[in-house]
């Protein structure tokens, strides 16, 4: 299974649902601190949202995307944004920083990513980011399997994403050649105001293909998913929630 068989993605419901990932995005984006006329890499730049904000600090920005959806719609605002797998990056050197925000977890291969961004890199670059980290999502995961299960789909023995722990982590991109490796977890409680059956459309459809649930199924999947769930993911006030864990880290390639 590979990392797009158990992604994919809509522009329209990203947008509709998700707006909290980019807005939690700014203590990350604070951290890359981008600055006038530096060369900076998106890896993972989705429908464009942080990207356009580090074209207005004044840096030269390229995006890049797996999903065509989402380079359909970071160019309609006008970035240069461009379809390319993560897991094999062909930049050499180009770049001052390279940044990432919640995307590293949807690509298997952490080693390959790691040396693709040390390739893209200047000596002395940067790269800092953010992804899911050990235990992210554990018990919305669960429900989801659980209910998947109790309707007689077939699935994987694990989920295809990866919530590596800091240690893990730091242990690939060391392995990579970088230095002065600062990464920690932090668990954060995560609204979601449009229910966890939103949340799992936008982002287990790719999960939900590998499952071979039918689209005319998948509103009824995702509701009864919900309901499962609504003993640990909703607030007595009635507002709902995910119980994100994140991976926040800087690092360096060598001067």
């Amino acid at each position: 299974m590979t990392a797009a068989s158990a992604s994919r993605w809509s522009a329209s419901d990203y947008a509709r649902h998700a707006g909290f990932v980019p807005a939690l995005g700014a203590p990350v984006l604070a951290l890359l601190d981008p600055r006038p006329g530096e060369r900076i890499l998106d890896l993972g730049c989705g429908d464009g949202v942080l990207t356009e904000r580090i074209a207005e600090a004044g840096a030269v920005v390229i995006g890049v995307d797996a999903s065509e959806e989402m380079i359909a719609a970071a160019r309609a605002r006008g970035l240069d944004a461009r379809l390319a797998d993560g897991q094999a990056l062909h930049f050499d050197a180009e770049f001052d920083a390279v940044f990432s925000n919640a995307v590293l977890h949807w690509m298997p291969d952490a080693a390959a990513v790691a040396a693709g961004v040390y390739r893209a890199l200047k000596p002395g670059g940067r790269f800092v980011g953010e992804l899911g980290g050990a235990g992210n999502v554990a018990i919305l995961r669960q429900g989801i399997r659980d209910e998947l299960i109790a309707r007689g789909y077939s699935l994987p023995a694990q989920d295809p994403q990866y919530y590596p722990t800091v240690e893990a982590f730091s242990h690939v991109y060391a392995g990579a050649g970088f230095t002065a490796i600062q990464a920690n977890l932090i668990p954060r409680e995560t609204d979601l105001p449009d229910g966890v059956a939103a949340w799992v459309k936008t982002f287990r459809a790719g999960w939900l293909d590998v499952a071979r649930v039918p689209d005319e199924q998948r509103a009824a999947v995702a509701e009864a998913i919900e309901q499962r769930l609504a003993p640990k993911l909703r607030r007595p006030d009635g507002s709902w929630f995910a119980d994100y864990v994140r991976l926040r880290f800087t690092m360096v390639k060598p001067a």
